[in-house]
Formats: C-alpha cells, sequence, structure tokens
C-alpha cells in the first residue's frame, strides 16, 4: 500500500480477495472530498468523478447539465474537449452518466500517458466548466423560427437532450419507471424525472443550471474512484494540484431523505401513447395495457439487506419454475411480465416489482390479486433447503465472475458500489460480499426464513403501489398538439425584438458551431504512443472421442466457462431464420425427460445459466460466402464444472419442442421484448435493414433479428391462435434439431489452471454416436437496393444509408474502416448532432456484412439527416482530410481493436476467430493496416465505394411524421411499412 498524498488522509484499507483488490479509502483534508482507489495490477485503469445530483423537478437539469460540462473548460476553452479527445486518445473507455441520484464521469485507458491526459481533461470539465449559454441552447433547449426568414413561421423546439428524451421517453418501460416513481416517491427526488421530461424540458432555464452548478459541482459533494496500478498518492497529486487547490471546504451537504411511507398501498393510472396504425379505433389497443406492483424495501447502505433483498427475487423470479415468475409467465391476464421485474438498487430505497404487460385495462385488481396470492403461497410453501443453496450459489457466482466485455472490469466493481459510495454507506462491505453470502447461508436454514423475508419486505409492506398505464392512440398526437400550443402562445407574446434576438441566437449558435478550434489545446497521443498488439491467450487441444476440446488458463477466480461448438451443417435461409427461434427456447423448454420446470430448476443449480446461438462470419475473401457455428454455453462456480458439461451436453443432444403451450408462452414474451426493444436499438435495426441487401448475412441478420424478424416474430405469435400452426412450427423446430444434433462438435473450457485435469477426465467420458459432419453454407449472394420507411413507437426519427462494400479480407477494408471515424469527426457529428439535434450519428464499415453504412440516432430530422450523410461524401472528397484528422480516426480504429475484455471473454473471442479463419497474424495485419491508412487512400476508396447509385436506405419513423415520410417515400421512391 502505498502512502497518501499530504492533502488526503487515508480512512481506511480493506483487501477484497475475492475481486483481487485493496479498496483504500481516503478523505481531502481541506474539502472532505473522498477518494475510493481499488488498488489491482491491472494495466487498465480507471478513474470516475461522481457527484451527488439531486433534482427536485423534471427539467432534466443534472441530465443537460452532464453534457453542458463537457462542451469546454477553463484550461480547454474549445467547444467540444469530449468528443475532441475521444479522436485524440487510445481510451478504452469514455463516457458520462446521469442516473436518479448521482453523476459520473469516468474514463479508462492502458496508456499511462493517455490516461493522464484525460484526467487533466475530465478535471477541469467537472470543476472548471465554462457553461457557455450558447451550448445550453445546443445541448439543452432552444425556441427557433421553423423558417428563420419569415418571421411568421412557426416556432419549434430544439436541442440535443430535449430530443434525445422524446426518444427514451417513447420506451414503455421508461414511461413505466416514470410512473412508478411519481407513486411512491411523491416527495423525492426519485418522483421526477432526472433525465428531463420533454414537456419539462423547455422550461428550464440557463440560470437554473448555474445554480445547480454552482450547488452540486463542489469537491464537497464529490468523490473519486480509481482503479489499476496507478499508486493513489499519483492520482490525488494530479487531483489536488489540477482541481482541489483552488477549493475550500463550504459544508455543502447533498442527500437524499428516505420516503415517508404511506399507511395503505397506493394506485395509479395513467395512459401511454399507442402507436396504432390506423386513424380508426385499433382493436389491439384494447390488449395493451400494463400493470405492475411495486415495493419500496430497504435502504442500499446495508449490504445484507441489499443481498436478501436479490436473494427473495430469486427466490420468486430466478426462472420460469420459481413461483412468481411461473405465475406471470403463465397467466392469461397478459400476455408476459412485465420489463420492470426484479430489484432495483440504483437508488438510496431499493424497490421490487412484478407484473404483466398485454393486459386489458380493467384487470389491475386481478394481475395484483393473482400476485399477492403467489406470495401468500411462497410464504407457506417456499422453496427446498437445496434450491436456497443453489439461489445463493448464483449470487456468489455474480460476485466472482470477473467481467469487462461491456464496460471496462475497473468500471464494473465502480458501478456496483457507486450508489452506496454516494449514500455514505459502506463501500468495503459492498464490495466484499463473501461475509454477507457467509451470514444468508445460515439464515437460510431457519424453517420460517423464506416467510419472514416475504412478509416483512412485501406482504406486511404498504409502501407499494399498482401502477397501470393504458393504450391511448390518439395521445402522442395530443403531445405534439400542446407542444405547439405553447409555442404558439409563447410567439403570441413576442416583440419584433424577441424575434431578432431569437434568430441572433440561432445564428451565433452556427457561427460557434461551425468555428473550427484550435486541437492543440488539448493534450493527445500519437500513431508513435501506439502499443505493440497483445499476445493471444494460450491454449491446449485435446483429441476426444466426440472432437476436439480446447482448454484456456485464465484468471476467472474460481468459474469455469464451457461451450459446445458446432459447425453449422447445409441449412437454407429459411431454415437459419428458424434456427434462430430455435436459438431463443432452446434453454427454456424440457430437455430428455425433464419437463421445462425441471429442467429450470436443473439449470439454476448447477451453472450461472446457459444460453444458445448461431454465429456466422463471411469467408475472408468473399463477403458473399457464409460459415457459421451453433453455441451451446453455460459458466458456473468451478465445483460444478462436471455438471455443467453434462448439462451443456443434454441439452444439445435432447432439448425437446413438444411443449407446444410453453413454446406459444416463450413466443409471445419475445414478441412483446421485441417490440419494446425499438426505440432503444432503432439505429441498429435501420443500419441492418439499409444493408440487408449487402450480403447472405446482412438479409439473415434482418430477417431474423432485424425489422423484418420483429415482424415476423408477430406473425408468429399471432399464427399461434390456431392451434394446428402451433403444432406445426413446434414439429418443424424438431425436425431442424435432429439435423443440428448429428453434427460433430467440439468443447472450449476456460477456468483457473487447476482446473485443466478434472475438465479432460470429464470430457474423456463423453461418448456419442456416427455424427454427420456438417458442410459449407451455400446461400444464394445477393447485391441489391432497398429504400424502406418502417412505422412504429416512437417519438423520433432512426435514419441509416449503405453502400456494398468488401469482404474484410480485402486490401480496403482498413481504409474504409478509418474512413468512419473522419467522416463521423469532420462532418456529421456538427451536422447530425450539434446543428440537426439527433443525440447521435456517424458512419462505419461494417465487415460482417461488407458494406459502409451511416446512421442517425434519436433524430428530429429525417430528409435532412439523409442530405447530411451525402454532403459529408461530398466534404470529404472537396476537402482531403489533412494527416492529422487521419491519425485520430486511426487512433480510434486502433483503441477499439485493442480494448481489453474479460479473462474469459478474451478466450472466447480468440477461439471463435480460430473457427472463421481469423488467426493473430490475419488480425494484426489488418492492425497494421489501419495504421498505414493516408488521406489518399480514404478519397479512394470513398470514390470507389460511396457513388449515389449504389446506396440503399432505410428510416424508423413514426405516424406522426406522416408528411415526412410522404414526402421521402414519394422523393426516394420508398417503401412504406407499418410495424
Amino acid at each position: 500500500m502505498n502512502a497518501a498524498h499530504p492533502h488526503f488522509n487515508l480512512i481506511a484499507s480493506t483487501p477484497i480477495e475475492s475481486l483481487n483488490l485493496v479498496l483504500e479509502e481516503y478523505k481531502h483534508k481541506d474539502t472532505g472530498a473522498v477518494h475510493f482507489h481499488m488498488a489491482n495490477e491491472s494495466a487498465e485503469n480507471v478513474f470516475l468523478i461522481g457527484l451527488r445530483t439531486v433534482p427536485q423537478d423534471s427539467t432534466g437539469v443534472a441530465h443537460i447539465l452532464e453534457h453542458t460540462s463537457l462542451c469546454g473548460s477553463e484550461k480547454y476553452p474549445v467547444r467540444d474537449p469530449f468528443f475532441m479527445m475521444i479522436r485524440r486518445s487510445l481510451n478504452t473507455f469514455m463516457n458520462a452518466f446521469t442516473s436518479s441520484d448521482w453523476t459520473a464521469y469516468p474514463f479508462a485507458s492502458q496508456s499511462r500517458k493517455d490516461f493522464e491526459n484525460l484526467r487533466a481533461v475530465y478535471l477541469d470539465a467537472v470543476f472548471f466548466a465554462r457553461l457557455d449559454r450558447l451550448d445550453f441552447a445546443q445541448e439543452g433547449c432552444r425556441i427557433e423560427l421553423e423558417d428563420a426568414d419569415n418571421p411568421d413561421s412557426d416556432l419549434v423546439y430544439k436541442g440535443v437532450v430535449f430530443n434525445e428524451m422524446k426518444g427514451a421517453m417513447s420506451s414503455i418501460g421508461s414511461q413505466l419507471w416514470q410512473a412508478v416513481g411519481e407513486s411512491l416517491f411523491p416527495d423525492t427526488t426519485y418522483g421526477h424525472n432526472s433525465g428531463g421530461d420533454p414537456a419539462a424540458i423547455t422550461d428550464l432555464s440557463y440560470e437554473d443550471l448555474l445554480a445547480f452548478y454552482k450547488t452540486h459541482y463542489h469537491p464537497d459533494n464529490a468523490i473519486f474512484m480509481t482503479f489499476g496500478d496507478i499508486p493513489a498518492a499519483d492520482h490525488q497529486q494530479a487531483i489536488q494540484e489540477l482541481a482541489l487547490s483552488r477549493f475550500s471546504g463550504e459544508g455543502i451537504h447533498i442527500e437524499v431523505p428516505m420516503q415517508t411511507p404511506p399507511t395503505t398501498p397506493l394506485r395509479h393510472a395513467l395512459p401511454y401513447a399507442f402507436a396504432s396504425q390506423t386513424d380508426e379505433s385499433d382493436p389491439a389497443a384494447a390488449s395493451n395495457s400494463h400493470h405492475v406492483l411495486a415495493w419500496v424495501l430497504d435502504a442500499i447502505r446495508d449490504p445484507l439487506k441489499v443481498m436478501q433483498a436479490h436473494l427473495l427475487a430469486a427466490i420468486l423470479m430466478e426462472n420460469s419454475a420459481s413461483p412468481l415468475q411461473k405465475a406471470l409467465e403463465t397467466s392469461p391476464l397478459g400476455k408476459a411480465p412485465s420489463p420492470l421485474c426484479g430489484v432495483d438498487d440504483s437508488g438510496l430505497q431499493m424497490l421490487f416489482v412484478c407484473g404483466l404487460e398485454g393486459c386489458s385495462a380493467d384487470s389491475a385488481a386481478d394481475v395484483e390479486a393473482m400476485v399477492l396470492q403467489t406470495l401468500r403461497e411462497t410464504a407457506s410453501q417456499p422453496p427446498s433447503q437445496q434450491q436456497l443453496e443453489s439461489l445463493l450459489d448464483q449470487l456468489e457466482l455474480q460476485q466472482r465472475e470477473i467481467t469487462g466485455d461491456g464496460f471496462p472490469y475497473g468500471l464494473q466493481i465502480m458501478m456496483s458500489c457507486i450508489g452506496t459510495a454516494m449514500h455514505r454507506g459502506k463501500v468495503s462491505q459492498a464490495l466484499d460480499l463473501d461475509p454477507v453470502i457467509d451470514e444468508l447461508r445460515s439464515q437460510i436454514k431457519e424453517p420460517d426464513f423464506v416467510a419472514r423475508l416475504i412478509n416483512r419486505l412485501l406482504l406486511d409492506n404498504n409502501h407499494r403501489t399498482t401502477v397501470s398505464l393504458t393504450p391511448d392512440p390518439e395521445l402522442a398526437s395530443a403531445q405534439l398538439a400542446q407542444e405547439a400550443d405553447k409555442l404558439a402562445a409563447i410567439k403570441s407574446e413576442l416583440s419584433n425584438d424577441d424575434i431578432r434576438q431569437i434568430n441572433q441566437t440561432a445564428a451565433d449558435l452556427e457561427a460557434r458551431q461551425a468555428k473550427v478550434d484550435d486541437p492543440d489545446i488539448l493534450p493527445k497521443v500519437g500513431l508513435a504512443d501506439v502499443p505493440d498488439p497483445a499476445q493471444p491467450p494460450s491454449s491446449t487441444q485435446t483429441d476426444y472421442a466426440f472432437g476436439k476440446g480446447s482448454f484456456y488458463p485464465q484468471g476467472t477466480n474460481g468459474i469455469v466457462y464451457h461451450q459446445i461448438i458446432a459447425q453449422l451443417p447445409e441449412l437454407d435461409e429459411a431454415a437459419a431464420e428458424k434456427l434462430e427461434m430455435l436459438n431463443r427456447l432452446a434453454p427454456q423448454v424440457g430437455v430428455g425427460t425433464r419437463d421445462y420446470l425441471s429442467t429450470q430448476n436443473w439449470q439454476s443449480e448447477v451453472s450461472g445459466g446457459i444460453s444458445s446461438y448461431a454465429s456466422y462470419r463471411s469467408v475472408l475473401e468473399d463477403e458473399q460466402s457464409v460459415q457459421g457455428m451453433q453455441v451451446y454455453s453455460a459458466k458456473g462456480l468451478s465445483r460444478r464444472s462436471d455438471d455443467i458439461i453434462q448439462l451443456l451436453l443434454e441439452t444439445r443432444q435432447d432439448v425437446k419442442f413438444t411443449e407446444h403451450k410453453r413454446i406459444a408462452e416463450l413466443i409471445a414474451q419475445s414478441n412483446a421484448a421485441a417490440q419494446r426493444s425499438i426505440t432503444g436499438r432503432g439505429h441498429g435495426l435501420a443500419m441492418s435493414c439499409a444493408a440487408q441487401g449487402m450480403s447472405p448475412i446482412a438479409r439473415l441478420s434482418h430477417a431474423s433479428s432485424g425489422l423484418g424478424g420483429i415482424k415476423a416474430l408477430q406473425a408468429l405469435d399471432d399464427s399461434f391462435k390456431e392451434a394446428a400452426r402451433l403444432e406445426q412450427f413446434c414439429a418443424e423446430l424438431t425436425q431442424l434439431h435432429e439435423q443440428l444434433r448429428s453434427t460433430p462438435f467440439d468443447v472450449l473450457s476456460i477456468g483457473e489452471e487447476r482446473e485443466r485435469f478434472s475438465i479432460g477426465e470429464k470430457l474423456e467420458t463423453i461418448a456419442l454416436n456416427s455424427q454427420t459432419p456438417g458442410t459449407a453454407i451455400n446461400w444464394a449472394p445477393v447485391r441489391e437496393q432497398n429504400r424502406q420507411i418502417w412505422v412504429c413507437n416512437s417519438q423520433v426519427n432512426f435514419c441509416a444509408r449503405a453502400y456494398p462494400t468488401v469482404s474484410s479480407g480485402h486490401a480496403d477494408t482498413a481504409a474504409l474502416t478509418v474512413l468512419g471515424g473522419v467522416l463521423r469527426n469532420g462532418y456529421l457529428h456538427t451536422a447530425i448532432r450539434e446543428q440537426g439535434g439527433a443525440y447521435g450519428g456517424g458512419a462505419s464499415q461494417d465487415n460482417a456484412t461488407g458494406c459502409f453504412k451511416f446512421y442517425s440516432y434519436r433524430d428530429p430530422r429525417m430528409i435532412e439527416t439523409l442530405d447530411d450523410f451525402d454532403a459529408s461524401i461530398r466534404w470529404l472528397l472537396d476537402t482531403p482530410p489533412p494527416p492529422e484528422k487521419v491519425e485520430e480516426a486511426i487512433l480510434g480504429v486502433v483503441g477499439s481493436i485493442d480494448k481489453p475484455s474479460s479473462p474469459a471473454g478474451r478466450a472466447k473471442q480468440h477461439h471463435h476467430d480460430l473457427f472463421f479463419g481469423r488467426t493473430p497474424e490475419v488480425l494484426n495485419a489488418f492492425r497494421q493496416s489501419v495504421l498505414e491508412v493516408s488521406s489518399a487512400d480514404l478519397i479512394r476508396v470513398a470514390e470507389r465505394y460511396l457513388t449515389p447509385e449504389k446506396a440503399s436506405t432505410a428510416v424508423v419513423s413514426h405516424r406522426d411524421e406522416q408528411p415526412q415520410i410522404q414526402e421521402l417515400a414519394e422523393r426516394d421512391s420508398m417503401e412504406v411499412i407499418n410495424l
């Protein structure tokens, strides 16, 4: 352990063996700022500044402040240091988050120089933000004339967060969550929308933003978190010199009070916008209500109570055999369990939520009665001791697993305890859960443990609500009308001088957005700082009777990972689409002589869950030639290694598609989830749609998991009203499974070195009947244009354009990959996000499908954005990028290539790459080609591939954009499809 910096006192040092780190807690002497350092040998260092932000309304002040603080600071007075640093960095993570009661600014890097650069920029951005009025207008919300040259034209709202939250609040889950908060927390910050309600964002003033910054962004209210091999004192030296030396304590103490509970349970009902595709009353609206029950539980400061809540959720809802999950899945009162089901511990007081979607509007009381009756039955007939032990095993697995395939591992750990830190709880106890799990293992032996837990937290707890959301096909139009009326009322009060001032602000903002700042104000790394490529993980291969076994020794902290991998046999594309369904269903139905309920219990007993999926890649030299694998995957504590292999093997060989009612329920649940997902991944769906004609893999992606797949899933669900169609579908899955189970397979295993011998012993016992070797997939080549507009449930647009390019092994792939970064950095970010008001936009080469894609995300525009895509190509060809701009894009690509993953994720990726011919030599050659890309290369590939006659276009929009949809459809000959 290193000594503290002179301006910090060491409060405590706690080894956390299960996470392989030492938690050091420090306090700044002058301001009281707290520093939690997680000392670890990792070279991927993580830094986070956290601030308690407790809004008292739904204007989105904390969220807009998060955006605006990253738009320039005292030491770095450029308008976009955050996005500029993304381009000048080898970071493995850069972002900022606004939660319900805190805001965090985290980053990570494996380069010490890069880390120090980012630390300096982040500290200045947080504590010395410029908060320019024009940045507030850009990022938050502003008023402009629809036509600046016509003072009689209507006013419109513009702003990045305004449009982001329009998109976010299109999600039924977001609306439902907000309604739960409003009902349960009328007196605290959780009753407000911390991201911002679009209707309230328009009321936030610039002065409100400044006042919130002054009270909340002070070191008195700050928490610093660091992770990795840089000593705590080194961080503290920078924190002191770059920020805290200029502050003294002001006694700022921000906290969230506990909500006073009601004396009786609450009820809260409100409408939500339902995307009817007709102007008449839509019969589907009658069965699309949501009814959920939500309880306020204990505060998160006590880790034992947190784990008790999670154990209770596991008892009730771990899998389809769990009593409450089973009741919700099989209930005739709704189509599927609510997306909100489970425990939420992100705020001061935890919540438990459960309920149904796809209900009739008048069934709330029935749903409530069903849930309460299930709780009473579970309290009187609790799970067995063995089942409780298995559930605790899963909690232990979650504690031990070294993740990091999404967030860096260090940031994952920070996010697991940031709530406790913000609410002044014991962070060391929140991280070191082994003693808590040991205590729970003792508690579950008490005969009435489950009954007492259910009674205390749920049945005897009046701090609960029943929330109902009922569909209103006219609400979206009514909300737009209210917005228009509000703007009309504002305009009626404007003088000519006011109009001139609005136009002047718009002109000033446009000029500011067009201004080219000196990038050298900011620190940077260059190509000379790019490290050598990492060495691939080591492994051993052994031949067995069934095939090959591969073992990767990795530091997995007592967890093993197993996969069964088989080359796909010859499948036509219709069968490949069915395979998507088969893989979705396989982990959730019966196996062998077990029905789905006993299979679910078996899975929970031995593993942390099982999944199955198919993976496809094109041949390196030809994007039209396809290779594929089917994977069954599971993980668990190392002592269950043999059981996990047996579970995978039996599932792969003996999964049964004979439980027709269960399969119909699962398809209905999948359909509901797919419909909900559109507003969250609309840009990906639009890109998949635009690219569907570029290659067989692109076509399958759209047809199985894209918009085409969502529409097909909807039709499949509807078709099951006829029992014969359900029987036929199950028979088709059985036939496909018979074909798949006869192909040879390999086993991939990952674990500690000491597990190698016992895993090998288990693999020696596997004996199978003769198998038919897999063959190369032979799908028809495809290169065709598509132009489609999909109309769905959203308040914003998602635009995409795609151009056919080359396979991943082609010499032009590196230049095309770098081209995406140059177009984003140099043109698209300003045009689509800053000027257009979309939450995001960019371009990228997709090596998997052999095409180049443009996209926008949560976009208020449509036609103009598509024109911006075209304009970016002309901009590139008219103004070839200088070497320093090419270098910035190269750094971004290399940073993405070199981004570390978890030990298990790294091994899986390496093994799968080898399966598809992506050897380390091939991957390193591509990386080297990226480093050598020049401006001339970018011009060449843009001229060759990005030509207008080759473009395909897709837009995801909504009914209230009908005039623009019609205009675009006529202008570009686009097909309109209602989802």
